[in-house]
């Protein structure tokens, strides 16, 4: 921003530093703002001003910089989303005149909802589903035909948020474009408010790449402590994975098994749970393992709410 030395200096010449500081004096004195100052602390006075001129100055400017805001990208001041503050006390008889920077209200926003992103992290799954704001009311009267789910899903945020964490998380069951990954997004915005971390996880993606996890065991171990000891975690699309045994047995049964009554675990599929335990029983490798398929649900079944989440398929719809 430019300083009240660089104006003066750039005032038309022929012109004493003297006199363009006086006019620049009376003007300060008139404005609003600097009125309002002398309000504020009467024992403000013009020679208080006149010893903290480049001070004012700074203070108006940045002030009228804020009332025409052009955004945090392009802002102004000095110091990128801050404004000048004055303030002034008496000391041993002498007024003193302090500044100090203060964050403007979309700064702040913007420092909030970095925390929030911060608490949340996502793999395979788009984050602009995680960055959409929407309102309760809006998610409510979206998709009338969805309006159970969604009010089953707001009741338990509004549970987590005044008990805290519970052990039972959801199962959002539906078919495709209903709405399930963003209802879930939505949740883990509304809880990390709350200081909750989260991750969701794209299943068809993450057993891909955990195929060759095996080759990294210590990001393998990292990738699984993670899951396990996130607040809330989240298996997207589960169900439409390429399922092998160590990836079900090793990997998903012991994330579910350190998770189960210690922290909720949520899901969407298009199966509901009993077409799931199918899915699980079965791999390309061994075949048909029905108790493998049923130890699998028996971490997920008792832990779940089951939600359906009806209405029409959203993708792609303009």
């Amino acid at each position: 921003m430019e300083s009240l030395g660089d104006l003066l200096k750039a005032w038309p010449t022929g012109r004493s530093i003297t006199d363009q500081a006086k006019q620049k004096m009376e003007e300060l004195m008139a404005d609003p703002l600097v009125e309002k100052l002398l309000v504020r602390y009467p024992e403000l006075d013009e020679r208080a001003i006149r010893l903290n001129l480049n001070r004012v100055y700074q203070y108006v400017t940045e002030y009228r910089n804020c009332t025409y805001c052009p955004g945090l990208d392009l802002c102004p001041n000095d110091f990128e989303g801050h404004y000048t503050l004055l303030s002034s006390e008496t000391v041993n008889g002498s007024v003193q005149l302090y500044d100090r920077k203060v964050a403007c209200k979309k700064f702040v926003a913007r420092e909030s909802e970095q925390k929030i992103r911060s608490r949340i992290r996502s793999f395979y799954v788009d984050d602009a589903a995680l960055r959409r704001g929407y309102s309760s009311d809006e998610i409510l009267t979206n998709d009338l035909e969805r309006a159970k789910a969604v009010g089953q899903l707001l009741r338990y945020i509004d549970r987590t948020k005044e008990h805290g964490l519970q052990q039972e998380g959801l199962f959002l069951s539906g078919r495709f474009g209903t709405g399930k990954t963003f209802l879930m997004c939505y949740m883990l915005q509304e809880l990390a408010k709350q200081g909750h971390s989260g991750v969701i996880v794209y299943m068809p993606d993450f057993v891909e790449d955990l195929k060759s996890l095996m080759h990294e065991p210590g990001k393998l171990k990292e990738t699984v402590e993670m899951m396990k000891e996130t607040d809330l975690l989240i298996f997207d699309d589960i169900g439409a994975e390429n399922l092998n045994p160590w990836v079900r047995d090793h990997v998903l049964g012991a994330i579910l098994n350190y998770r189960m009554e210690r922290k909720p675990t949520f899901y969407t599929s298009n199966y509901e749970l009993d077409a799931l335990e199918k899915h699980f029983s079965f791999t390309s490798k061994d075949g048909e393992e029905l108790h493998k398929g049923q130890r699998i649900m028996d971490r997920i079944r008792p832990y779940v709410e089951v939600l359906m989440v009806t209405g029409e398929n959203k993708r792609g719809r303009k």
